[in-house]
This record gives structure tokens, C-alpha cells and sequence, in this order.
């Protein structure tokens, strides 16, 4: 019995230390890359930051050209869609 107990005290005392140092190596490893981390966060942002400072501002939308508009209309009342009176208040709103 005495062997077997000696045999697992020196495991637990190897797996201890190996915990130990595991633990502290990934520690270390963590402190290091921190800093890069946060480097590349700051890079990051400031990239954003810059992307949306330079990007262009939103168009409107062009307008639409009236004789098209005109057109459609013509065809729609010609095809029976349109009543004479829906025809006319359309075409006075295109034209102004």
C-alpha cells in the first residue's frame, strides 16, 4: 500500500504543477496579446470612423421626366384603367 500511495501523491504533485504552469503561461500569453487586441480594435474603429466620414452623401432620386410619365398615363387610359376624370387630375399633377 505505501508504494501505491506514494505513486499517486507524485501524480497529484506532477498534475498540480502542470495546472500551475498552464495556468500561468496562459496568463502571460494573455497580458501579451492584450495590447495587440486592443491595437487592432482601435484600428478598427478608426477605420469606420473614416469610412463613414468619407462616404459620399445620398443622392436624391432623379426626377422622373414627364413626358414619360405622360406617356404611361396615356397608355393606362387608353387601355381602360383610367376613367376620363382619373386621366385628367394625373395630367394636371404631371404638368403642374
Amino acid at each position: 500500500m505505501p508504494g501505491l500511495l506514494r505513486g499517486m501523491a507524485r501524480t497529484a504533485v506532477v498534475a498540480g504543477t502542470a495546472t500551475a504552469v498552464s495556468g500561468r503561461v496562459q496568463r502571460r500569453q494573455a497580458e501579451r496579446y492584450a495590447g495587440r487586441d486592443q491595437q487592432i480594435y482601435a484600428n478598427q474603429a478608426q477605420g469606420w470612423e473614416q469610412g463613414a466620414q468619407s462616404a459620399p452623401p445620398p443622392q436624391a432620386a432623379p426626377e422622373p421626366d414627364p413626358i414619360e410619365q405622360l406617356t404611361k398615363l396615356g397608355e393606362l387610359h387608353a387601355s381602360g384603367v383610367l376613367t376620363d376624370e382619373e386621366f385628367a387630375a394625373q395630367k394636371a399633377k404631371i404638368l403642374g
